[in-house]
């Protein structure tokens, strides 16, 4: 079942949005990796060598930015209170827009990978990687640098 259905059963008003995801992409970068130069992101591998993103959460993969990993990620995610959120994705441009998200939780993102969760304020954000088990997930707050 897609993201987009599991929501829509739990009666989660979402608005599917193409080609957002460069967008939103760009705005996480600068609210959660702000403090790192151009190089710095480099080495850690937010960009390959094309110049494309990489992957973004190798800012708390690699230390870079305070966080919750793993279970206390989920937990905090959980227990956030989400009125409306962006999710998107590391590697393609399709965003939802979630309204009524208080329901949303970890579980509703199994299925999900590179996944990118934030307020519309970005004063939040809970990423799913591929290597959940090993790096993430993921959750930390704006203000919160490492």
């Amino acid at each position: 079942m897609s993201i987009n259905e599991i929501l829509k059963n739990k009666s989660i008003k979402v608005i599917e949005v193409p080609k957002w995801g460069t967008f939103l992409r760009k705005q996480w970068e600068n609210v959660f990796a702000n403090h790192l130069s151009h190089n710095e992101k480099k080495e850690i591998f937010m960009y390959d060598d094309d110049g494309f993103c990489g992957y973004l959460w190798h800012v708390f993969s690699f230390e870079k930015r305070v966080c919750l990993k793993e279970q206390e990620a989920e937990t905090a995610f959980n227990n956030e209170r989400k009125n409306s959120c962006y999710i998107f994705y590391q590697h393609t441009d399709d965003v939802f827009i979630v309204e009524e998200a208080a329901n949303l939780n970890a579980n509703d993102l199994l299925n999900e990978f590179d996944v990118y969760v934030v307020d519309k304020e970005f004063n939040w954000t809970y990423v799913k990687t591929h290597e959940t088990g090993w790096c993430g997930p993921y959750f930390s707050y704006r203000d919160t640098k490492a």
